[in-house]
Parts: structure tokens; sequence; C-alpha cells
């Protein structure tokens, strides 16, 4: 049955509220959820594939779920809406939950989950995603549609949470075909030279105060609710980060090798000062064109990245947006240069948390979930 068939507000109203379990599937950034959830009072729950996985959380008392759901297969998580809706359970979705459900069935599940579910399938598109933030005042790398017409470097990107795997540069279209998977979707995009930047923004839309982010569109000259910088990193990718050393781009494919960038850590970055205007700019464009979205509905709530380029003019390119938590959040488990100046020691975790704990106390949860 797809969500909607049974209004979240009937499930919502069936909870105890005073008994909220917060659910999250044992991966990504699950420690700093799951820690967060913590400090905010909340019971929580973990969900993994096989007993392994358990192990690691045990190193980590203060993340340890208090209950574990342990599935053969994560799509068996279908089964199981009833069961978590009996324990008031409020999922938040990650990476690797849209990645091993898949979003048609992330779609389906028939849980209240923390953000708007319908903004990832423009989130999953990246097609989509140009509309969405070019709308909302981004500028962002050209796309080339026809490979034949690749003149110069570009970066060819798949779709879905993937880490990266599978992004590879080409210079024309003999490196084109010679990389690039046919049965995957794929886009072409302008390589761009400058330094990567992500950037962990949190919207939410209760409070009245800080950085409100102004509407456009249907929603012009209303205030929607406030912005929050919690931390900014940049990615540690294998192996293009170490290719330089190796010689050129050229020399290393004749001896068969290719850059990957497969991300497989993360680093904490402190921003020029001076733009800061300019990113909370692109952070509020992004959330505002979200509430005009066909299909978008409540557009972005709690979480999101937006992925950039600063050149050497200091000027931005976003390239794209991750609609709920990333995994470079990961930097600041206990706090960042940005979080840390309005409460030391917050996680974008705790922050999801510290929302849907305000927002019972507001009577105001339906606003926050989907």
């Amino acid at each position: 049955m797809a969500v909607g068939v049974i209004p979240l507000s009937e499930w919502v109203k069936s909870y105890d509220c005073s008994a909220i379990t917060i659910a999250v599937v044992a991966s990504h950034s699950s420690l700093q959820i799951l820690h967060g959830a913590r400090q905010e009072g909340f019971r929580t729950l973990g969900i993994c594939v096989g007993e392994e996985r358990r192990k690691m959380y045990s190193a980590f008392p203060g993340a340890e779920p208090d209950e574990w759901l342990v599935l053969d297969d994560y799509k068996q998580l279908m089964d199981y809406a009833e069961y978590l809706r009996e324990r008031n359970v409020i999922m938040i979705p990650h990476g690797s939950l849209v990645e091993y459900l898949g979003p048609k069935l992330f779609q389906e599940l028939e849980v209240p989950t923390f953000g708007n579910r319908n903004i990832l399938e423009w989130e999953g598109s990246r097609e989509r995603q140009r509309i969405w933030l070019e709308s909302g005042g981004c500028e962002m790398p050209k796309v080339i549609d026809d490979p034949k017409d690749i003149d110069g470097p570009v970066i060819v990107k798949y779709a879905g949470a993937k880490g990266g795997r599978g992004y590879f540069v080409a210079r024309n279209f003999r490196d084109f075909r010679r990389n690039v998977d046919l049965e995957e979707e794929f886009t072409i995009q302008e390589y761009v030279l400058g330094t990567r930047y992500y950037f962990q923004f949190f919207f939410d839309p209760i409070p009245d105060d800080g950085y409100q982010v102004e509407g456009m569109g249907n929603h012009s000259n209303q205030s929607l609710g406030r912005l929050e910088l919690m931390s900014i990193d940049r990615r540690d990718e294998a192996n293009v980060d170490e290719f330089y050393k190796l010689g050129s781009l050229r020399d290393l494919r004749d001896m068969g090798l290719e850059p990957s960038f497969v991300v497989t850590g993360n680093t904490p970055a402190v921003l020029r000062e001076s733009l800061l205007p300019q990113a909370f700019k692109l952070g509020e464009g992004a959330v505002a064109a979200s509430m005009e979205l066909e299909g978008g509905g409540k557009g972005m709530i709690g979480p999101f990245c937006l992925e950039t380029i600063v050149t050497d003019q200091l000027e931005f390119r976003v390239f794209e947006v991750s609609a709920r938590i990333v995994a470079g959040s990961n930097v600041a488990i206990g706090g960042s240069p940005y979080s840390d100046i309005n409460e030391p020691g917050i996680s974008t975790g705790q922050r999801v948390s510290r929302c849907i704990k305000k927002a019972i106390e507001k009577d105001r949860l339906l606003e926050v979930l989907s």
C-alpha cells in the first residue's frame, strides 16, 4: 500500500509522543543520529542485515541502539511497517537507506519519516535537480547532452547515492566511450576547476528567529523558517586524490590506470568568512525553490547538503544537492566551528532529534514528517 493511502496524520494520531523511538539503518551517518537521539532523550532502534554489523556499535556505547531489528534483506523492512509504528518509530533517512531500499520502496514505506521523502524524487534525478537549483538562483556547471560534443574536460556521474562510485573524467568522446556504463543513467558535466566545499545546512520550518528563509513564487513575502549552517567538509576520494603523484593522465591511461572518485572519508573545512553570505544565499534559494516544486509538497525539511566548487574568481558553482543528512556531516559529530557558535558540541544528528523534540512540544510534529 503506497504512502498516502493511510494519511500520515492517522499514523501520528496513534502515536504516544512521550515514547517516540528514533530508528535508522546502521550505516552512513547512523552513529551521530543514534547518539543525538539519545542526547535528546529518545529511545533508539538500529536496523541492519545480519549480526556482524551490530558488533561495531558495541564499541560506541553512546550510540549503541536500545533495540535492534535484524533483517535478511533491507527490502524486508517493508514487512515491518506495523511493527515499527507500534513502537512509535520515526525513521531518519540517509543515503544508505535510500540506496539499499530503493527510491520507490522508500516512498511506499508506511512509517512516519523525518523530512520530506517526496523531495528525494528530485534529488534522484540530475535533470530535475538542475531545474530545482537553477530556479533557486544556483549557478551550475554546464551539461553536455551529446557525448560526441565533448571537447574539454568533463565529469560523468551516475544517478543515485553511490558515494562517487563509477564517476570518471573524460577529455573527449574516446575517453567517454571507454569508461561509460550505458546500463546506468548518467549526466555529463563540465569539469569546473576550483576548490570543492560541501555545505551541511539544516532547515527548520518551525522557528521564527535566526536566518529566516524568504519564500518565492506562491510563497513570496513569507518567512518559511530558519536556515542553519552546521558544518562544511571536503571529501577524500580514492584514487583521484593521489593520482597526480604518478604522472600525467595520459601516461597513466597508457598504463591502464583510471582515476576514480569513490568517497573513502571526509575532512572538516572552514570557508573564507567573506564568502559565507554567498553560501547562505545559495542555501536559502535551494530551500525557497523546493517549496515550489511539483509534488514537492512541504519542500525541504531538516538536513541537506549543497555540493559546490569555488573558483579562483571566488564564484560558486553548485553541482549537486543531497536532500537529507550526508556522510560529510560525520566530521562534526562533536560539533564544528559553525554549529559550536550556537551550541557547543551539537551534531547534525542531534539537530534532527532536537527538531523532532521541539515539534512535539509545540504540537507541530506533522510539519516535519512525511
